[in-house]
């Protein structure tokens, strides 16, 4: 088993800048992603990060404005530039697969937590 926890979610201005965390403990998996849900929305694909923190992958819509990385015991995520329309709930998932931006391949989730990014 995997227990996964977020934190760090809150209210910011556009333009400002958020860090999330995922503390994970359990067994170790093969990599370690981030989604978001918006409300009437599907949950998306935000940025995955491989077990050694050397490979990293990004959805097209936050490359270059967010940043993950992680340690043994944390994955973050540094969310840069923010945009109303990245308010969402956040959640942390783990996958015994390669990097996957595909929801159904984590198997492991987090509760989520709130980003709200006002204009």
């Amino acid at each position: 088993q995997v227990q996964l926890k977020e934190s760090g979610g809150g209210f910011v201005q556009a333009g400002g800048s958020l860090g999330l965390s995922c503390a994970f403990s359990g067994r170790t998996t093969n990599a370690i992603g981030w989604f978001r849900q918006a409300p009437g929305k599907e949950r998306e694909f935000v940025a995955t990060i491989n077990r050694s923190g050397g490979t990293t992958h990004y959805a097209d819509s936050v490359k270059g404005r967010f940043t993950i990385s992680r340690d043994n015991t944390k994955v973050y995520l540094q969310m840069d530039d923010l945009k109303p329309e990245d308010t969402a709930v956040y959640y942390c998932a783990a996958t015994d697969y390669t990097l996957s931006e595909y929801s159904r391949a984590y198997d492991y989730w987090g509760q989520g937590t709130q980003v709200t990014v006002s204009s």
